[in-house]
Parts: C-alpha cells; structure tokens; sequence
C-alpha cells in the first residue's frame, strides 16, 4: 500500500473507546445490521451507529461490550436512520470482528 498518511493526518482520525448499551435489530438496513446505542463518556455522550455485524454475533452479547469507533466523521442517513459514529472491525468478507481492548478502560479514551 503506497497511500501514506502523515502524523498530522492520522491525530485527524478520532477513534474512542465506548461501551454498547443497546443493540436493536434494523430491519430497514440493505444488508442484515444492528442499531447501536454506544456510550462514549461524559464529553462525547451517546451516539447512535448501525453495524453489520450479525453474523458474528447476537444482539444481547454485545451490551457491555467495549468497542473502538470513530467519532469525528459527519452523520450519515442509513435507510431511516442516522448514523453518528462508525464502529471498527476486522473485515472478512461479510464477517466483522469488532475491534476492543483486551482490558476494560474508560468510556471515551483515545486510541493513538
């Protein structure tokens, strides 16, 4: 891969860790997903994604599950829903693996 970022670059990304306090099913969604609900800390607060993730795993698992997304991206309109953060996972095909900390830490850190 030849597309290099600088540092600069990179510190533009803002990825956080967040704790899922609810997964919904979205039946509206193009390809089989869930609604999330993830709580990023007291500066971030709550925001609202979509993923597709079923495959891997089933909705009442993940509740209290740490995950790292992105929470610097504009909203974006999934069917009827608004997206406001973007979860991060391992991509396999139609397989994702969310992408965690091996040991709980505080809601809303930066991963650098």
């Amino acid at each position: 891969m030849t597309n290099n970022l600088t540092w600069t670059d990179f510190e533009k990304v803002e990825m956080r860790v967040g704790t899922i306090l609810e997964a919904n099913d979205f039946p509206e969604a193009r390809n089989p997903s869930y609604q999330l609900i993830i709580d990023f800390g007291e500066e971030i607060g709550q925001r609202k994604t979509s993923a597709q993730i079923t495959k891997r795993y089933h909705k009442d698992e993940l509740i209290g599950k740490q995950v790292v997304a992105v929470v610097n991206f504009p909203k974006k309109q999934i069917a009827n829903f608004m997206s406001e953060c973007l979860v991060l996972g391992a991509v396999d095909g139609k397989n994702v693996t969310l992408l965690r900390t091996d040991k709980p830490v505080e809601n809303g850190l930066r991963i650098l």
